[in-house]
């Protein structure tokens, strides 16, 4: 940087000492003296979803150590992992394989039953009455000359993103996202979301309200997780999420665009199709303008190559991630009662995602009254969400009373079957009749 512009930036901090809260300055920030601003979210709980919170742990170390202040940060998790009995490294958390521990000083703004929908968008629209005596009462505080970046991080189904008891809709989600634009909360945005369909939450979204996203699957694809340890018996990432921080650690973000780092870390993740959305041509920004400019290089780790890459020679799809995990458990334990009991939870899995599938299929056969009609309406992943109120209601009532998605992540691997039926004519009406005959036993928990 010039001597002469770093006399004259220090001259004006010492000037304004006293003036109140300092800018995080972003690489066009200098014109208009907006602020930077973040939101980070893991929707997931247990163990077999380590790599969620990681995730969010490590965005916000990113965030810190590019100068973005705590009050400017608001993160959600819930914060179950550090301390699991499953943990061999309570109090910490790692996003790679002997890396630096990403929970050290993450803010602790809302978890446990604070982490839900509700309270993500009243975060979103700045909403303090509404989240008063909740959590830290964090929530966006930006204005019509900030920027805002957002990271979500969980499961997700055609048009669904999770909650640890709940989830979102894509509808809200960015109707949300368009009210905070009417209401001048930022002037431009840039959402990076970690999920499987991940892309069917931005199918909605416009591309004039000076938002950008990026997915890390398209509307019908899984998304994967990385970094097996073996001494954690876990994945420690996933492979988008795992991709663009570390892109972040390795460059300078001052000088890297959006753009640039799109074409990289889509092309680094083999497992998916990233993907972007919005306002594409607010690519041209610096990854810095979002993620705070304060130049920290050479973070984590050199660029690899690809037979050679420890993530995605690990990678697996997030779906199989439980059974991955407890076959490895089976594999590593020596004494018989442990491995016994290991083996049981495998077994268990297995009959449980069974159940799933066969519950979706009894109703789906239920509205159609056709066996070959309904398996391929459980069968086919390919068709786009269009009838929204006949799928929002029905999944609302899938959810309430067959198989919650939040408490039940496998449950999102059958969304499709709702989107097929509403998209073939089917009605919301015979779905929850449907529903309400099969699921009479009521909700059941704890399928992954």
């Amino acid at each position: 940087m010039d001597v002469r512009l770093v006399c004259v930036v220090a001259a004006v901090v010492a000037l304004c000492g006293g003036c109140g809260e300092t800018a995080v300055v972003g690489a066009r920030d200098q014109e208009d003296e907006g602020q930077l601003w973040a939101v980070l979210v893991a929707g997931s709980t247990g163990w077999f979803n380590y790599r969620h919170q990681a995730d969010v742990c490590h965005a916000y170390q990113i965030l810190r150590q590019h100068g973005v202040p705590d009050d400017h940060i608001i993160v959600m998790m819930m914060d179950d992992i550090v301390n699991s009995l499953m943990n061999p490294k309570p109090g910490k958390l790692m996003n790679r394989p002997d890396g630096p521990d990403v929970y050290q000083g993450v803010p602790k703004d809302y978890t446990g039953d604070d982490v839900t929908p509700e309270n993500f968008l009243k975060v979103l629209a700045g909403d303090t009455e509404g989240l008063m005596g909740v959590g830290s009462g964090k929530v966006l505080g930006s204005g019509p000359n900030d920027r805002v970046f957002i990271n979500l991080v969980d499961h997700g189904g055609p048009g669904i993103f999770g909650f640890p008891k709940t989830f979102l809709h894509a509808r809200a989600f960015v109707s949300a996202l368009t009210k905070m634009h009417r209401n001048k909360q930022y002037k431009e945005m840039t959402i990076y979301l970690e999920s499987c369909n991940s892309g069917s939450m931005f199918k909605t979204l416009p591309n004039d309200i000076e938002v950008y996203g990026v997915s890390a699957s398209n509307a019908t694809q899984t998304s994967s997780a990385c970094y097996w340890e073996e001494k954690m018996q876990t994945f420690l990432g996933d492979v988008f999420s795992v991709k663009w921080m570390e892109d972040t650690d390795r460059e300078n973000v001052g000088q890297e665009t959006l753009e640039t780092q799109f074409f990289l870390v889509r092309n680094e993740t083999n497992t998916s199709i990233v993907t972007q959305w919005g306002q594409k041509s607010l690519d041209d920004l610096k990854v810095g303008d979002f993620l705070g400019d304060g130049n920290v290089v050479g973070g984590n780790t050199e660029p690899m190559e690809r037979f050679d890459d420890a993530c995605l020679k690990s990678a697996v799809s997030s779906v199989d991630v439980p059974v991955k995990i407890l076959e490895h458990l089976v594999q590593a334990t020596v004494a018989q009662p442990e491995q016994y009991y290991w083996l049981q939870q495998l077994h268990h899995l297995h009959l449980n995602r069974s159940l799933v599938t066969q519950r979706m299929l009894d109703i789906t056969r239920a509205v159609t009254k056709d066996e070959m009609v309904a398996q391929n309406m459980i069968k086919d992943q390919h068709h786009h969400i269009n009838h929204h109120h006949c799928f929002e209601r029905s999944t609302d009532t899938f959810n309430r009373i067959c198989f919650n998605f939040g408490m039940n992540p496998y449950a999102l691997t059958v969304v499709n079957a709702i989107v097929n039926l509403c998209e073939h004519g089917y009605t919301a009406d015979e779905f929850i009749t449907a529903a309400t005959t099969v699921c009479r036993d009521g909700t059941i928990t704890g399928i992954n």
